[in-house]
């Protein structure tokens, strides 16, 4: 993954974009916005860093500014499962399309890393993380790429290294390989009980065994290592 240091200085690269040449840093929290915004000008980006509280404070300011080459969105210690942080991350996505919006976050779970990446966003930095790797993930996002924490492509890599013991341990039998399949397919319990013919309760009975046999602990880990394991671990 990128990485870098303090005296590896990478410059970001010049965009066609007729918006206004500076990074949005959107944090409601006015000292750990000041904060990063310091780090990001002391690191010279090559362009100047302006704060917003908000989405709505931002595109207050674009018509004298105009669009930002990219936006840096700090959520902190959020999580998706917090309704109005998913909310955001759509409305601003969509508001401020084609501007990358890369997200800033404390928190590393890969079902989240996972799931904000599939709200549109072109990057989803830990906090953790040093300045330069969070310049060089924004300048990826600038290009058009999409930037993922090392230690989720790790755990995504130990999700889908499924080897031949694994896949004896954790055979799943028929049924539970429909089940399993349907929540990859992102089915919720009472479309899966619908589809199998089988009562609710009984879907939540298959998947607890799905999760024990996988060693998975949520419905996305399951859904990627049933595509790691793809035939493997069906029966025959």
């Amino acid at each position: 993954m990128l990485s870098t240091s303090a005296e590896e200085k990478v410059p970001l690269p010049r965009t066609t974009s007729a918006g206004g040449d500076y990074l949005a840093l959107i944090d409601q929290r006015m000292l750990e916005r000041e904060c990063l915004a310091h780090a990001l000008n002391v690191y010279r980006l090559g362009m100047k860093v302006m704060t917003f509280a908000d989405l709505t404070a931002l595109q207050e300011a674009q018509g004298g500014a105009g669009m930002p080459r990219a936006i840096l969105f700090n959520v902190g210690n959020g999580r998706l499962e917090d309704n109005w942080l998913e909310t955001e991350i759509r409305e601003l996505v969509a508001a401020t399309r084609p501007t990358p919006v890369v997200v800033v976050s404390d928190n590393q779970n890969l079902s989240d890393v996972l799931n904000t990446i599939a709200l549109g966003v072109q990057g989803y930095i830990p906090s953790s993380v040093g300045i330069g790797v969070c310049v060089q993930a924004i300048g990826l996002a600038m290009v058009g790429g999409t930037f993922v924490p090392a230690s989720s492509v790790m755990h995504m890599r130990a999700l889908l290294d499924v080897n031949s013991t694994v896949a004896t341990n954790s055979r799943l039998t028929e049924r539970q390989w429909a089940v399993a399949k349907a929540i990859q397919r992102g089915m919720a319990n009472k479309d899966i009980a619908l589809e199998l013919d089988l009562s609710e309760s009984t879907v939540k009975v298959h998947i607890r065994n799905i999760m024990k046999k996988l060693g998975a602990s949520n419905r996305t880990e399951v859904a990627c290592k049933i595509g790691g394991v793809a035939d493997g671990g069906r029966p025959t």
